[in-house]
């Protein structure tokens, strides 16, 4: 018999104190009045526990240390965190392990390290010399002895891309056979070269193949894939690299926090219609992480692959890609700092669109509004209960026998009057659209679907496979092909003519994953590697490829569904607006630059607390993604919620950068005028709240769409030299200035939130009248730290960064309406006595504005410029005023209506500035002065 190892007999030896420690104990114990007679305490409950793992663990090692080991063999001995999985594939005896040339040494749990391993230096492709080409370098790679994989590719060309000096690129391929390649959104940024030195440097281990790359400032190795052996074949490709850091985001879509877990975890990479939970494949897949180093340094990493994917991770730290197809076309992003690792990323997928600014409003939507007067019902008691209301839609409901493209004639009637009505209230209107078209409708009742058959041809359908393919909502469905040049103008003909009768204001596209009621095709799926390969990601729900979706044998314009599945969602987003204004798009599945096209949503979330807590880290991780307008449906899709549920996300809701209440049939009503007068007024502050910051919003989707910065952003993109705010995901912020700090959890009245080193002020109130508010500019003077903040049910906790310049408007029932109403700056002055801010404004729907220059754009500094046509200021609010001015000026004349409060150095004033514009000339209309300090803006 061999004894188990030191630490096996330390783990048993503490166990057998605590056993000894609880036995001691026992008599003492009290059985508390509520529980349960018969039930034993939950410390005898420990007790049978460590009992229990006293006796696996011993057990366990006695099984295993009568196995062989290969762990004495000095090629396989390494740290348990460094060992790489050689049996991805498939679970491997001993004799199997060893027969790929792996270790083996088993250990006493089954999940954590690998029991089979690769050795040191495994044996893999050779490198050639590399030469140049006309995109960089070029090297060709060949493998002397075929792995263990089937079909394995043994010559692979490598090219190496030097794009800029902060990105690197390469690419590995099959020189003798074509395969599938994702292509760049058109447009795209990427390829900017330029002379300047590079941050990074590039080192090539020639046999066993594999690649370096260190930063250039400080040696700091970014990437080392010779930690473990390269692979490709023709439906499998691994690539293994260390990680520079532990602290990794990214890699959506997924249920994770925003720090994720290396404790040998793994995510999968397969769009499907699967509501949010752990462990499981999503609508999204988005193969792009940020890792933050030392130092408030960081870099990113993106694999443009588009087939099945795995990503495994290990506390060494690292990590391993696993796809089943495509190729190897990897992206290194060298920052430096966390925004500047998001810009590079999204100057290769592309910056994300601008919305239309009444899609910033906030959007109210059930599955279950049965009629046209139903839904009118709801607008109508949303406006008498005083309820902001942009944005009304309608479900499924609408459409006749569930068939998009059509509207029920009994229920829905009238729908184009309703949405007229709508418009005629200053609202918009949007009605879900799935991909699926029904494919079962009598001859001549459904032209959508004949018109498809009449202008495809056999050779080229307009359909992915020979229809019918799959069954959704309206039982027998075909699935267009939005890869199809033939496709998308008959689609889009399709979205005229319905738009020609209703005129909707945008679009939602459901399904989209795409998203099937039967495995593959109801008539089943040919017998082949595509339905059933050789590996499938261990995280795919249903163990198959095609669950949940359509044939991966189903061709397609470009490809086979096995390489576009999950580019579905994205080629239908793709499709621009036929009203002849800004589109509005929202897309539940999603892929790298969607952003440009469509906002997203997480889907089926639940009415429940732990789903409040993690919209969060998933509005985060879609922005740092590049999606940058996002949303949860508040108070839950699914489940009742319940009234404070319903009140803390509505005021988190308030925050995400998309807002839409969305419920489904059988649950509750959550509408906001449903719940009693507490909770009302607690949702109309939070709506008001929002709308009052529209201005503001709308400027940071500018900088978004220009200058790929973040909209709600992690704490980490602001403060990157802060480690307290590495990982931060119950707070985040709105740009660089405003800190949103939710309550997400029931029965809290106080919130333990981080405030980042500097003066935070508070801004709770939202009204030019300031005497309605007790904490509004009340000042946080923070070292970096927790703090302990009031948290009634009535409030959210939001502050203002020193330095700082928000524009405001009076909020109104609509953004139609807000947009005429008064502005008002709120100013929070750095130690100094200075702040900055700006203001973005054009008309807020019509397309292209920055790029024809249909649009103002007004700088607010401390003591500089800003203004807009017929723009109104109404108010001022300036935090930080150290004494109570001696007077206040405006254009000239002295304004003697003002407040100041000592207790918060607060000063708010009612004035009445006027901005003219007259083509080119800018008229400077206002000047607001107290004691030495001046506030003024110009247009520049």
């Amino acid at each position: 018999y061999t004894w188990p190892n030191p630490g096996l007999l330390f783990i048993s030896a503490l166990l057998t104190c605590l056993y000894v420690s609880h036995v001691s104990d026992y008599d003492t114990i009290k059985i508390r009045s509520e529980e349960p007679v018969g039930r034993p305490p939950a410390s005898v409950n420990l007790l049978e526990k460590v009992r229990n793992i006293f006796v696996k663990i011993w057990t366990d090692q006695a099984e295993i240390t009568q196995q062989p080991s290969d762990a004495g063999s000095s090629k396989c001995l390494m740290n348990l965190d460094s060992r790489f999985d050689c049996s991805r594939d498939r679970v491997l005896t001993r004799s199997e392990c060893q027969e790929r040339g792996c270790c083996y040494a088993p250990l006493a749990l089954t999940s954590g390290p690998p029991w089979c391993y690769y050795p040191r230096s495994y044996s893999g492709y050779k490198m050639g010399p590399l030469s140049p080409t006309k995109r960089g370098r070029g090297a060709t790679l060949v493998r002397p002895t075929p792995s263990y994989l089937p079909r394995d590719i043994t010559t692979l060309r490598l090219e190496v891309i030097e794009e800029t000096p902060n990105c690197f690129h390469l690419t590995l391929k099959d020189p003798s056979s074509k395969r599938y390649e994702v292509p760049l959104p058109p447009g795209n940024f990427g390829g900017l070269k330029t002379d300047h030195d590079s941050l990074y440097t590039a080192e090539f281990q020639p046999d066993p193949f594999g690649f370096i790359i260190q930063r250039k400032s400080n040696g700091r190795v970014i990437l080392n894939t010779t930690v473990a052996p390269l692979l490709f074949s023709d439906q499998y490709l691994q690539l293994s690299t260390s990680l520079a850091s532990p602290v990794l985001s990214g890699l959506g879509e997924h249920y994770t926090l925003l720090g994720l877990d290396l404790n040998w975890t793994s995510l999968t990479f397969w769009n499907r219609d699967m509501a949010p939970h752990a462990n499981a494949n999503m609508y999204g897949s988005h193969p792009f992480y940020l890792v933050q180093e030392e130092d408030g340094l960081a870099h990113g990493v993106f694999l443009l692959n588009s087939n099945a994917m795995e990503v495994a991770l290990q506390p060494t730290p690292a990590l391993t890609w696993v796809s089943v197809g495509g190729i190897l076309d990897l992206y290194v992003f060298l920052g430096p700092d966390p925004q500047s690792v998001v810009r590079q990323y999204l100057q290769v997928v592309g910056y994300p669109m601008m919305p239309p600014y009444w899609s910033l409003g906030f959007h109210l939507c059930r599955w279950g509004y049965h009629t046209s007067n139903e839904t009118r019902s709801v607008v109508q008691r949303m406006h008498m209960h005083n309820f902001p209301l942009d944005v009304q839609w309608n479900d499924l409901d609408y459409a006749d026998k569930r068939r998009v493209f059509t509207f029920d004639p009994q229920r829905f009637g009238d729908l184009p009057d309703m949405v007229e009505e709508f418009h005629q209230r200053g609202m918009k209107y949007i009605l879900i659209l799935d991909p699926g078209i029904s494919s079962t409708s009598p001859k001549g009742t459904y032209l959508p679907y004949e018109d498809g058959q009449r202008r495809g041809t056999p050779a080229e359908s307009l359909y992915c496979i020979s229809i019918p393919v799959s069954q959704v909502w309206p039982g027998r469905t075909a699935f267009p092909d939005f890869t199809n040049p033939e496709t998308i103008l008959w689609w889009r003909d399709c979205i005229q003519s319905f738009h020609s009768t209703v005129k909707l204001d945008g679009l939602w596209i459901d399904m989209n994953e795409p998203a099937n009621f039967v495995q593959g095709s109801v008539d089943g799926c040919p017998d082949s590697d595509l339905e059933a390969p050789p590996y499938t990601p261990k995280g795919v729900i249903g163990g198959q490829l095609n669950v949940g979706t359509l044939c991966m044998s189903a061709q397609q314009n470009l490809s086979t569904h096995y390489n576009l599945h999950n580019l579905y969602g994205l080629t239908e987003a793709t499709l621009l607006e036929v009203r002849g204004r800004r589109p509005f798009v929202l897309s539940r599945s999603s892929f790298p630059g969607i952003g440009r096209f469509s906002g997203v949503w997480t889907g089926d979330v639940r009415s429940d607390w732990e789903q409040l807590r993690y919209s969060v880290p998933a509005v985060l991780q879609l922005g740092l993604s590049g999606m940058a307008l996002a949303g949860a449906d508040v108070c839950g899709f699914g489940g009742d919620t319940t009234e404070e549920l319903c009140v803390r996300w509505m005021q988190l809701g308030a925050f995400y950068p998309f807002m839409r209440n969305h419920n489904d049939r059988p649950n509750a009503p959550q509408e906001p005028y449903v719940f009693g007068q507490r909770a009302q007024a607690a949702m109309r502050r939070a709506l008001n709240q929002r709308y009052s910051l529209l201005p503001f919003l709308y400027t940071l989707f500018h900088h978004a769409h220009t200058s790929a910065d973040t909209v709600a952003r992690p704490l980490f993109l602001e403060f990157p030299n802060d480690p307290n705010c590495q990982t931060i995901d119950r707070q985040f912020l709105w740009g660089p200035s405003l800190l949103i700090s939710p309550v997400l959890e029931p029965g809290v009245v106080e919130l333990a939130a981080y405030l980042p080193a500097g003066t935070w002020y508070s801004l709770e109130d939202v009204s030019i009248d300031t005497s309605l508010s007790n904490h509004l500019g009340l000042p946080f003077y923070s070292k970096g730290q927790y703090l302990l903040l009031p948290a009634p049910l009535d409030t959210i906790n939001v502050h203002v960064r020193e330095g700082h310049v928000i524009p405001q408007q009076e909020p109104a029932l609509t953004t139609n309406a807000s947009r005429s109403n008064p502005f008002l700056l709120t100013v929070a002055l750095s130690p100094r006595g200075w702040a900055s801010g700006d203001l973005f404004w054009d008309d807020g729907d019509s397309m292209d504005t920055f790029h024809t220059g249909e649009y103002c754009y007004v700088l607010f500094i401390a003591a500089q410029n800003g203004g807009l046509s017929r723009l109104v200021l109404g108010g001022l609010r300036v935090f930080g005023v150290p004494s109570r001015p001696v007077s206040v000026w405006a254009n000239g004349l002295r304004v003697l209506d003002f407040t100041y409060r000592g207790s918060c150095n607060y000063l708010s004033t009612s004035i009445n500035c006027f901005y003219e514009m007259v083509k080119s000339h800018f008229t400077y209309l206002c000047l607001i002065k107290y004691q030495q300090f001046q506030f003024y803006h110009s247009f520049i």
